[in-house]
């Protein structure tokens, strides 16, 4: 017999088979929940990796330690990068004048130009180049631009085709062999003889050693490859000529080999003092020891 609508077992069915039916609401709860569990199943499995690996690193000494260093090369190349902000590439550096009028350099930066020119008995134009890129490089390195003169000035006469028997070259004599990897975007090692590039690569080894030791005097140390002795006199050369460069360019009259004072504390030997023609205490610190021999050139920080 058919069941009429309006029986009462016909309203008593009607709510419980409305009661079976999922809602929306409940559809939205059930997917969270499976991607609760399956993002719960995935982390679970990622602690598992980064316990298995941590177990593996201190089980293998010489893994961690191969991953330290990779990783501090890593740093390292990030902060040079960091720093220099965007690098020059090959074909730009190609483009950038060798040569320039120094009249078209700021007062302070031309004044530089021709006193090194004078001095070194080199062409003021490809000078004025020099001191220019100086002062952009020292601005993206926060290194004094005339440190990075001084020490060309000291290492090569700014001969830019200057060669030492130990395979350093250029306008501050870079170890080609040791830096060959600095020189890769700027088209190989040759590029060492092109006197921009070899200053762009210098001054961030140069950049590096500094902040490697702490200091000026310890990174010319570094840079001049200086291992086994103090290389006070190559310290106190440069130092000096930076001093010249620093009064030279705020408008003082300087001559060629004017003393300059040396910085507190840093000791002297004779040739460092006849440099400075007299001016620097013959010794502060200490006494002559054996180790103000001359360093060994041809070693420079990697």
């Amino acid at each position: 017999m058919t069941t009429c609508i309006d029986t009462p077992g016909a309203f008593a069915a009607g709510p419980r088979a409305g009661a079976n039916r999922p809602t929306p609401l409940h559809r939205v709860g059930h997917r969270w929940m499976r991607l609760w569990r399956a993002a719960s199943h995935g982390l679970a499995a990622l602690g598992v990796g980064v316990l298995a690996i941590v177990a593996l690193l201190l089980a293998q000494p010489q893994l961690r330690a191969q991953l330290e260093r990779g990783m501090a090369d890593w740093l390292l190349e990030r902060h040079a990068a960091l720093t220099l902000g965007a690098e020059i590439p090959a074909s730009a550096a190609a483009d950038r004048p060798a040569a320039m009028d120094p009249q078209a350099l700021p007062p302070e930066q031309q004044r530089v130009a021709q006193w090194l020119a004078r001095k070194y008995r080199v062409a003021s134009e490809p000078l004025a180049a020099l001191v220019a890129e100086a002062h952009q490089v020292g601005r993206q390195l926060r290194l004094d631009p005339a440190l990075i003169l001084a020490v060309m000035a000291i290492e090569s006469r700014f001969n830019p085709f200057a060669a030492s028997p130990f395979g350093a070259h250029g306008l501050m004599q870079v170890h080609t062999r040791v830096h060959a990897d600095k020189f890769d975007d700027l088209g190989g090692t040759l590029a060492a003889f092109d006197p921009l590039s070899n200053l762009r690569v210098g001054a961030q080894i140069l950049h590096d050693a500094i902040r490697t030791a702490g200091s000026v005097p310890g990174g010319l140390r570094l840079y001049v490859g200086a291992v086994s002795v103090d290389a006070r006199d190559y310290i106190v050369k440069v130092m000096a000529e930076q001093e010249r460069l620093k009064r030279v360019a705020a408008g003082q009259q300087v001559g060629f080999t004017a003393s300059m004072p040396l910085p507190p504390g840093l000791v002297v030997d004779a040739a460092a003092q006849e440099e400075t023609n007299g001016a620097l205490p013959l010794r502060i610190g200490g006494e002559p020891t054996p180790d103000d021999a001359p360093p060994a050139r041809g070693t420079r920080p990697s």
